[in-house]
């Protein structure tokens, strides 16, 4: 493994999307912003909690491979 490719990075980034689309849906569901543009933002948000989650839960390991036996 490089420097700086660790495998579990990936899943820490998901997480860190997901909890950034909801604080920021939260300050954006909370604003004063007309409400197209409060749509446009909730609407960015969920895909950004979507790619979050695909990164956190998507399966790193690698396939075991079966020893046949003798």
């Amino acid at each position: 493994m490089a420097r700086g490719e660790h495998p579990r990075r990936t899943p820490v980034y998901g997480g860190l999307l997901i909890v950034a689309a909801m604080v920021g849906a939260t300050l954006v569901w909370s604003s004063g912003l007309p409400g197209w543009l409060r749509t446009a933002l909730l609407v960015g948000a969920l895909v950004m909690a979507l790619a979050g989650w695909l990164m956190t839960f998507r399966d790193l390991s690698s396939p075991r491979r079966r020893r046949p036996r003798p």
